[in-house]
């Protein structure tokens, strides 16, 4: 049975996204312009906490334009004045997994811009949170010049060969623009989890 999120307005928007720039200035064009549409939504920007790279552009042009912008910061990278400034709202905490589990609290939804390792790390375990059922809360990509294009091939790869359902696939929203990705998110359906997909899985493949 499919369950309508209640998100026709999104509060809080969870945003993972790197601590740099990228090469060339399309990567940081779309973080001012997703930054003004929140604003424009009146959507919080929950993120990381810092003063550089996308996730520092896009807390400054939030801050300027009049939006709520809350930051989740760990100790050891607060210690390194990445810190932003501007942002009032700012919790510190410990580390890593606790900055993601009261990111996770705080947002209704999840975008991630591009970035490295630490904004993998972020959306991954956010959506395998909504895989488990954990979670019911959407999880979507920025696909700003196609930068996610090689990662979303890699996981309908995992789909052909059987190490993900469609189901669980279609979890994960993309979008090159910050208007058809926060409609996607507040359309967006879950399905109740079914631990059959697992199950069964488990009783096809007891060979090995």
């Amino acid at each position: 049975m499919m369950k309508r999120q209640d998100n026709n307005k999104i509060k809080s928007l969870g945003v993972f996204c790197g601590s740099s720039v990228g090469r060339g200035e399309a990567y940081g064009e779309m973080a001012v312009r997703m930054a003004r549409r929140l604003v424009h939504e009146g959507i919080t920007m929950v993120y990381g906490g810092g003063n550089v790279g996308l996730m520092g552009i896009m807390a400054s042009e939030m801050l300027a334009a009049g939006g709520e912008v809350v930051g989740v910061i760990p100790s050891h990278l607060a210690s390194r004045e990445l810190v932003h400034p501007g942002v009032e709202k700012m919790h510190v905490v410990e580390g890593m997994a606790e900055r993601k589990a009261l990111m996770a609290e705080l947002s209704c939804a999840f975008v991630a811009l591009p970035g490295g390792f630490g904004t993998l790390d972020e959306m991954f375990e956010m959506l395998t949170s909504l895989q488990l059922g954990l979670s019911g809360k959407p999880c979507g990509l920025l696909n700003i010049k196609g930068f996610w294009d090689p990662m979303v091939l890699q996981i309908e790869r995992c789909v052909e060969e059987q190490f993900l359902s469609q189901i669980h696939r279609d979890h994960l929203l993309v979008h090159d623009d910050p208007e058809s990705l926060l409609d996607a998110l507040r359309d967006y359906t879950t399905r109740k989890h079914d631990d059959t997909l697992w199950i069964n899985g488990l009783k096809e493949n007891n060979r090995y």
